[in-house]
């Protein structure tokens, strides 16, 4: 419990920093953001949960990486991370999973991320902003990529990329559980402010 807390303090204060960066108020974060008012306060101060879909909004909103809200700061210049020592972002109910490992500095940073996905289990992700191009490599099972209603079967050894602006799912399939590594490249620069 104590790690939880302590994340939800790291989160608290690199939200509320990256947000008085960018010179919002709470308001014109929450319309941005698609977020009540009432739960920024909350997440502000430490206290509330909030999903993944969530933190992603938020992230595309202060064009920053999900990690560089969470992450406290960096210490050694490298950097080995275990899978087991991450908490998963989101968990289905059939135990598929996502786990955010790292993101890379710099004006373009990339997050690289973990996922499992059982047969039949589907993740539905929302458009991220302009400019984000998403990568998955299948390194065992078979998935079905869903890119603006389009079904693209990916199994293991392959991989596929496309435009994260876009409504995106992911599915499990075949009678194996998937295993893959997806890349979150974001572009320089902060989000924009339409």
């Amino acid at each position: 419990m104590a790690g939880t807390d302590a994340a939800l303090r790291t989160l608290a204060h690199n939200v509320r920093a990256a947000r008085t960066r960018a010179g919002l108020s709470l308001d014109e974060f929450g319309r941005r953001a698609k977020v009540s008012k009432g739960a920024l306060v909350a997440l502000e101060k430490a206290q509330g949960n909030p999903n993944f879909a969530t933190l992603v909004r938020l992230a595309d909103t202060l064009g920053v990486s999900v990690s560089a809200l969470m992450e406290g700061r960096a210490e050694d210049r490298v950097r080995v991370i275990s899978a087991d020592t991450v908490m998963p972002l989101w968990t289905g109910e059939q135990g598929s999973e996502a786990r955010l490992m790292l993101t890379t500095s710099g004006s373009a940073p990339t997050e690289v991320w973990r996922w499992r996905l059982q047969p039949g289990e589907e993740y539905p992700s929302h458009p991220h902003q302009a400019g984000v191009v998403e990568t998955v490599s299948v390194t065992s099972g078979r998935m079905i990529l869903i890119v603006d209603g389009a079904e693209h079967p990916v199994q293991a050894g392959q991989t596929a990329t496309f435009d994260g602006d876009a409504p995106h799912a992911y599915r499990g399939i075949g009678t194996e559980t998937c295993h893959l590594i997806m890349t979150v490249h974001l572009p320089p620069g902060p989000a924009s402010t339409a």
